[in-house]
């Protein structure tokens, strides 16, 4: 799948609650799956439930940029996450993606996701990233190369996106990071 669209690194180096709000209806683009990105919660340095807030390690080095690269780690030893690097180099900020809402490549995400119902292939963060196939060979890669992408096709952000609190932390769980897109009909169950 084309990749034409896809953001530069500059429009990832600003700060993740600004980048996480504009993600809201572009498209994600692994190989063949394409998405709609309709859940987000932004993380920065300052932020105690942030892997970037002690500082870099081996496990969060991509974090402190550059930005426009993909951080994925594994967490509950059995899942990968997906995070989009925004700010500047050395800032520790990411977007972590929650969900989409599948556009391509979704017989993939099935086989991927065996036995699953369709509303529940892309809605939550260690969903997408099997559906996707996105694993820790992908963290630090690029985004915009390889049939990797963040792709603005024109969808505005809602310009009321539903803000709450972020979800699955024990720190910092009242700031209001977490991001979707109001529900409709045709966007699957969070």
């Amino acid at each position: 799948m084309s990749t034409s669209g896809s953001l530069p690194e500059a429009w990832f180096a600003r700060d993740a609650p600004i980048v996480a709000v504009e993600l809201l209806n572009k498209l994600l683009v692994v190989g063949e799956c394409r998405g709609r990105i309709i859940e987000v919660e932004a993380y920065t340095a300052d932020d105690a439930a942030s892997h970037s807030h002690h500082g870099p390690t081996n496990r969060n080095a991509v974090m402190f940029g550059p930005a426009g690269r993909l951080y994925v780690y594994f967490t509950y030893g059995m899942h990968w996450c997906a995070n989009v690097v925004t700010g500047a180099d050395g800032d520790g900020q990411a977007v972590l993606l929650r969900a989409v809402s599948p556009l391509s490549g979704v017989q993939l995400m099935r086989t991927r996701r065996a036995g699953r119902p369709d509303r529940e292939l892309t809605n939550g963060p260690a969903k997408l990233a099997q559906a996707f196939g996105i694993d820790g060979a992908l963290n630090g890669s690029e985004l915009g190369t390889g049939g990797l992408a963040v792709v603005d096709d024109g969808v505005a952000p809602p310009s009321h996106p539903l803000v709450t609190p972020r979800v699955g932390i024990t720190k910092a769980i009242d700031l209001p990071r977490r991001w979707l897109v109001p529900r409709t009909t045709a966007m699957p169950e969070r």
